[in-house]
């Protein structure tokens, strides 16, 4: 699509416009589909092509919420997964009948750090729908970001049964290489109920003025309850290299393994 010599500017302009040319043939298939849909007779042949075109206009959805977002303006990140999230359920989750659930905070991103957040949880949920191994139990999935002072923390946990991914080089490599992006790092936890993937990165100077900015309009409203005490102090914190974040938030049961 372009050469790593490439500069930002031109690769942006490249990838809008990959993007605009797919989601012009993704409509020109629910266009083609809708009209077949019409005119075949039987109903087992409508209702195969209506849902052909309901999944397309999942991928359709899922596509546009991929998409690279364009300005500087600060993304509220929980919206932004969210939105992703509908569009996965939507165009395969549900017909996987794994269900996909959301613990999130409200935390203002730069757009492309959003972005790229989002890129990473959709290759993190779609490698757990591929290899984690449901078995006879319901499938779940669960998407929890938090934020423990000026570090985000991005956990995408499944109940399949198998602990050991056949996860492919090349995954690793994009889901690394994004992380990396973030200034942050990816690990690996299992336990005897889940296994959780924990993406990990710290907020920029801009992005920790934000949530400074909405900590403190919370902490003034009178009908909203006072943030933790470590949610006030740990914003700017006095030491970055102190006790380890991600320790925190996998219980003590689970082992912990770089990536």
């Amino acid at each position: 699509m372009s050469s790593p010599d490439s500069p930002p500017v031109e690769q942006g302009v490249l990838l809008r416009e990959l993007h605009h040319r797919v989601n012009n043939g993704v409509a020109a298939a629910i266009n083609l589909v809708s009209a077949a849909a019409v005119r075949v007779e039987g109903t087992e042949a409508k209702a195969a092509l209506s849902d052909v075109v309901e999944l397309l206009h999942g991928q359709a959805e899922l596509h546009r919420a991929l998409a690279m977002p364009e300005g500087k303006t600060l993304i509220d990140a929980a919206t932004y997964l969210r939105k992703l999230g509908s569009g996965m359920r939507r165009s395969w989750l549900d017909r996987m009948n794994i269900r996909l659930a959301f613990a999130t905070e409200s935390i203002p991103l730069q757009s492309q750090r959003c972005w790229r957040l989002g890129l990473i949880a959709h290759e993190l949920v779609t490698s757990a729908a591929k290899h984690a191994c449901f078995d006879t139990r319901a499938g779940a999935i669960r998407i929890k970001l938090s934020r423990i002072g000026a570090v985000v923390n991005c956990v995408v946990l499944d109940n399949g049964s198998r602990a050991a991914r056949d996860v492919s080089a090349r995954e690793l490599r994009i889901r690394n290489d994004l992380a990396k992006a973030l200034g942050g790092r990816v690990e690996h936890g299992f336990g005897a109920e889940f296994t959780s993937v924990v993406l990990s990165f710290p907020l920029t100077e801009r992005e920790r003025q934000a949530n400074w900015a909405m900590a403190t309009r919370r902490l003034r409203s009178p009908r909203r309850p006072k943030l933790p005490a470590m949610h006030q102090a740990e914003l700017h914190p006095r030491h970055q290299g102190g006790a380890d974040v991600l320790g925190e938030l996998l219980s003590p049961s689970h082992r912990m393994d770089a990536q």
